[in-house]
């Protein structure tokens, strides 16, 4: 295989490599770190020894990822406040199929990526591959060092964490983007109670801001109270400066450009009647992948 042909080969399987990559890391630029390192060692392989080399790949980028969410694990016990995964701009990683409510092959939304966070490094990642990607059990057993036996044991048990921890609506077309649309407008008048109005009792706010930017340090549930706190955390004492509406993790969601001229990008899930959780992303270092400015 020639130098060209083995380059070509590689970015054939780059947007899907790095799709599993920044399921399982939550970070589209360690994603694209991960994958850069793939593409490392796939340079360096002996090509004719490889006979499937899409699977090759996976199970290094899966290994790669694995490695580095097992280096992290320290890094996120000392992080300030909760952690929430790098929002990613629908272009680059995919769209949402709101109308399949079983399928999570093109979910990205933060409330799955959350629980995707509480799953160990291999059983996460057997569920992305076979539930995202379509991974046969033989590639995932490869992928993982593992025998297909034991691979069908991670997935059965990751499906049902995953359906136990995240509930399925049938939203209909449009509610998700009509309930976003009067968020923006009780955020740019600053009205509390239409917000509130617009939240489940049970809502839960999660804001990431890393000890870099203000932000509440723990998940806050109760309408009012998130309505407080999302008018305080996007307005930052002032009217935002801008708002701008974005397709983002597969669904619409908002940048917020507040009074002190920080970046906030703020998503929300809903049962298609009120909305059920919210998030916000301030953390600097999470957003500047974006380039939204």
């Amino acid at each position: 295989m020639s130098a060209e042909s083995t380059a070509s080969a590689f970015e054939g399987e780059r947007k899907r490599l790095t799709g599993v990559a920044y399921r399982m890391l939550g970070r589209w630029s360690e994603a694209e770190d991960a994958v850069q390192d793939a593409y490392l060692r796939w340079q360096a392989a002996d090509h004719g020894a490889i006979r499937t080399p899409a699977a090759w790949l996976t199970t290094t980028v899966v290994r790669l990822c694995i490695d580095r969410m097992r280096r992290a694990k320290a890094a996120r016990e000392i992080y300030v406040g909760p952690w929430l995964p790098e929002p990613v701009l629908t272009p680059e990683g995919g769209e949402r199929r709101d109308e399949d409510a079983e399928s999570f092959a093109h979910d990205l939304s933060m409330g799955l990526m959350l629980v995707l966070e509480r799953l160990g490094p291999e059983e996460r990642a057997a569920f992305i591959l076979r539930e995202a990607f379509d991974s046969s059990y033989g590639d995932i057993a490869a992928a993982l060092g593992k025998n297909e036996t034991a691979v069908r044991q991670l997935v059965s048990r990751a499906r049902e964490r995953v359906k136990a921890e995240r509930p399925r609506f049938r939203v209909a077309p449009g509610a998700h983007e009509k309930l976003l649309t009067q968020l923006l407008s009780a955020v740019q008048t600053q009205d509390t109670n239409a917000l509130a109005n617009l939240l489940t009792k049970d809502a839960t706010f999660i804001s990431d801001a890393g000890g870099k930017r203000s932000a509440a340090l723990r998940v806050v549930s109760g309408a009012e109270e998130i309505a407080k706190l999302v008018i305080h955390i996007t307005s930052s004492g002032g009217v935002p400066r801008e708002i701008r509406q974005i397709d983002v993790n597969g669904a619409a969601g908002v940048w917020i450009i507040d009074h002190r001229g920080f970046d906030n990008v703020l998503q929300i899930e809903s049962d298609g009647a009120h909305i059920t959780g919210i998030y916000v992303s301030r953390n600097p270092d999470k957003l500047a992948h974006l380039k939204l400015n």
